[in-house]
């Protein structure tokens, strides 16, 4: 017997064989596995094939011409046993089975942070406002009061977008670097009297380590009327922070600077983790940077349409992640975006 007589004779063998598997499938994940282990890369078909390199040209082509047979059978014979699975009745349904559980998602501990934080303020009357996340300087800079030669302008601490400008005479296109943008945008629209709170994603070109991160959050907050004061501000904020962290939080009001207020301040907790009296979570000091604040800068007032000597207001801007990493004890915020169920799962 010749060795394309062999090889016709093995593949002939085969076909039976991947026949009587074929009627033994019940599933469409048999019929696959049926269909690798006979015409797959490594198939015993291709193993046979693999023998045919001694043989000459004229037995080659015999044998390739069967091994070609063989594929086609094949391929027709596993078409025909898949619609035969298909046409075949669905198993009926045994109600006794018990149910599977179906997995429940959650919000993203960001997303319940900004949720709390914005559910403190609707007593207290406050609308919850948001804004394009794709500025124009005019907004982002100029209209709050920041000036020509200010470095948060330079790219090193703004994301300028390469497209053409909708407004060029406000400026170029830029990713907001913080959500007081709102601020004026509210105030060239609406009258006084004006409570608003503006949650939104923010970007700034930082390096990405344990407390800084190029895409965060944040919550930007605006009163305005005819005789809004700092007392008031203070009032709201402590309100706010008692409603956060509890009823016993203690606060203290530094001065500070910022272009679009004045007077300014930074808003400070007692660290819960030493209650005051210093630990490494606060660096010592016993006490936490929580937010920023101040009276609306005439100059804002100017630029949004309002007559600063008949109106009165205050701001202020928290970080979300911040508050989530405070509420929740987590020390570095690059876990709130690296989508790791482990942790997401923990909230």
């Amino acid at each position: 017997m010749s060795a394309d007589e062999s090889a016709t004779q093995e593949l002939e063998r085969l076909l039976a064989e991947a026949e009587a598997a074929l009627a033994q499938t019940r599933s469409a994940q048999e019929l696959e596995r049926v269909r690798v282990k006979y015409l797959g890369r490594k198939s015993r078909v291709a193993e046979v094939l693999k023998t045919l390199g001694s043989l000459t040209p004229a037995e080659r082509a015999e044998a390739g011409k069967s091994a070609n047979q063989f594929k086609t059978a094949l391929e027709a014979r596993l078409e025909a046993r898949r619609k035969a699975l298909e046409a075949q009745p669905a198993a009926a349904l045994d109600v006794t089975l018990p149910g599977r559980a179906v997995v429940q998602g959650r919000l993203h501990p960001v997303t319940q942070t900004t949720e709390a934080i914005l559910a403190l303020f609707a007593p207290l009357g406050f609308e919850v406002i948001e804004g394009p996340e794709a500025e124009l300087e005019w907004y982002n800079f100029d209209a709050l009061n920041i000036p020509k030669d200010h470095p948060s302008r330079e790219s090193f601490d703004t994301f300028f977008v390469e497209a053409p400008s909708p407004q060029p005479a406000k400026g170029k296109l830029l990713l907001r670097s913080h959500t007081s943008p709102v601020q004026v945008r509210v105030m060239e629209r609406r009258r006084p009297p004006l409570r608003i709170v503006v949650p939104g994603r923010v970007y700034r070109p930082d390096p990405l380590d344990p407390s800084h991160s190029f895409m965060f959050h944040q919550v930007e907050g605006l009163m305005v009327d005819d005789r809004t004061s700092f007392a008031d501000l203070k009032g709201v904020l402590q309100q706010f922070l008692q409603g956060l962290f509890g009823p016993k939080t203690q606060t203290r009001f530094r001065p500070h600077f910022f272009p679009f207020t004045e007077p300014s301040a930074e808003v400070d907790i007692a660290c819960s983790a030493c209650e005051g009296a210093g630990c490494s979570t606060c660096g010592r000091k016993g006490w936490l940077e929580i937010m920023g604040c101040g009276m609306v800068h005439p100059n804002v007032f100017k630029a949004a349409g309002y007559d600063p000597a008949r109106v009165q207001g205050f701001a202020f801007g928290m970080g979300v992640e911040r508050i989530a990493m405070l509420t929740h004890g987590v020390a570095d915020i690059r876990l709130f975006f690296e989508n790791d169920l482990r942790f997401l799962e923990q909230f």
